[in-house]
């Protein structure tokens, strides 16, 4: 009998216990990952900033839509026609602080100013207007359209830092949901053994080959196992809980994981597969390309197109304007320089406070996103040097405790062995028993974190992969 049951316990023991049942379904680490990234709300809402950008972008290209302006005014009072004025305007800005103008005026009445006196038919200009110190190199438009593709570049680098982030918080629920499950797996299957160790004892108690105290602690052993199954089992459903939350379908459908959906016990491959695990512990990191570092970089020359803008500022404003005029446009020859309208507008503050203080400002603005780049970049390369040294060593701590599983197994099997011929006792078989479960638990715990690090590598350089 006891050799029966050493060899049941054996063949049972060396089974693996991260065999799933034929009618569970398995939920690969990469197919998860790819609902997340293709249904998250949180990676739509990162996506939509984007569309912000474009919007932003049009937004201020329309400073230099083209204006149709049209201003009229009449006044009639007792039978007195006092004023009838139209006055038609079509102007074009151009990049430069130039801006083109055609331009229709027709006044009649009893009572107008003498300089509004036109010709029955109207009056007819065509001009510029161009500002030749201040407005001129740079302009509020010009700096908007400027900054405004710097902001699209920019949400192209914080998206990616966004769905970075979201991939990174699903793969740690991922990883913990495998750990739960597998330690579920370990509790069930040594409650199996200890099930079965403890029938075959109540027989030998029974034949008289194996003493009553030996059932005894058979049952404490199996009572022990079922306690730690029952806290496995609520560990994986709060797990299973919280890898849910990161499951959704199209129309921002909620999933909620069913229980015949088991993890992917042999994701290793997968998981260096979609981090790019090789290549970024073996490569040098160019910093340069890091969506957080561009993402500053864009901040920094957005930045300067204002320090530029406010240093402008300084110049006085020196505006001209220029335009010819005449009753016949369809004709040429009827623009010459004999008849036209003018003028100058000059002005200049004599302190410039605002304007030194504005650009003091923009200064200060600019050297702050310099001091921050400098951190970032040094903060970045130690987290990133860091973590690949975390994960030699967690190398070699998978090859420690992959040794102890075996050793632990070898003194099971010996154990079992001097139990079968009389030389040992159920408490030393549990005690050997206990000691392989928390060498495999704490090999269950080592993965984890070995994937945990991983995952901590793969946002550290906030990877946006194709899923």
């Amino acid at each position: 009998m006891k050799a029966y049951i050493t060899l049941l316990f054996i063949v049972i023991s060396t089974l693996s216990w991260s065999q799933t049942d034929s009618l569970s379904t398995v939920l690969r680490f990469d197919e998860y990952l790819g609902y997340v990234k293709k249904f998250h709300p949180i990676v739509k809402q990162a996506n939509l900033i984007i569309d912000e950008g474009q919007a932003n972008l049009m937004q201020s290209r329309g400073a230099f839509d083209p204006k149709l302006e049209v201003d009229y005014a009449r006044k009639k009072f007792k039978g007195t026609e006092y004023f009838d004025k139209l006055n038609g305007t079509f102007k074009i800005p151009t990049w430069y602080g130039v801006e083109l103008k055609a331009n229709f005026e027709e006044n009649t009445g009893d009572f107008l100013n003498p300089e509004g006196f036109l010709p029955d038919d109207g009056l007819y200009s065509a001009g510029v207007s161009v500002s030749v110190a201040q407005g001129l190199l740079i302009n509020d438009r010009m700096a908007s359209v400027k900054q405004a593709k710097l902001y699209r570049e920019q949400t192209k680098a914080d998206r990616d830092i966004l769905v970075n982030n979201i991939l990174f918080d699903a793969s740690v629920a991922y990883f913990q949901w495998l750990q739960a499950y597998n330690e579920a797996q370990i509790f069930s299957n040594f409650l199996s053994n200890a099930e079965l160790r403890f029938q075959g004892i109540k027989r030998g108690v029974i034949l008289g080959e194996n003493a009553a105290i030996d059932s005894t602690e058979a049952r404490i052993a199996v009572n022990s196992r079922k306690l730690s199954l029952e806290k496995a089992r609520v560990k994986l459903m709060q797990s299973s809980l919280e890898l849910s939350t990161f499951l959704w379908l199209e129309n921002n459908i909620p999933v909620e994981l069913q229980d015949n959906i088991i993890p992917d016990v042999a994701t290793e491959p997968v998981v260096d597969i979609i981090f790019n695990i090789n290549q970024l512990r073996q490569d040098d990191i160019v910093l340069d390309e890091h969506p957080k570092l561009r993402s500053l970089d864009y901040k920094l020359q957005s930045l300067e197109v204002d320090r530029r803008l406010k240093t402008n500022m300084l110049l006085p404003v020196v505006d001209l304007e220029y335009n010819f005029l005449t009753q016949t446009p369809d004709l040429a020859r009827s623009l010459n320089t004999a008849e036209y309208k003018g003028g100058l507008n000059v002005s200049f503050p004599l302190f410039l406070r605002k304007e030194r203080g504005a650009l003091r400002l923009a200064k200060l603005k600019v050297q702050d996103t310099e001091f921050e780049i400098d951190a970032t970049r040094v903060t970045l390369n130690n987290k990133i040097q860091a973590l690949k040294r975390e994960l030699e060593s967690f190398v070699r701590q998978n090859a420690i405790t992959e040794q102890m599983i075996a050793d632990y197994s070898l003194m099971l099997q010996a154990e079992e062995r001097k139990f079968q011929i009389g030389e040992s006792s159920v408490f030393l078989v549990n005690t050997r028993e206990s000691k392989l479960i928390d060498g495999q638990l704490k090999a269950i715990e080592l993965q984890n974190k070995f994937f945990t690090t991983k995952a901590k590598l793969f946002n550290s350089l906030a990877i946006n992969p194709d899923l």
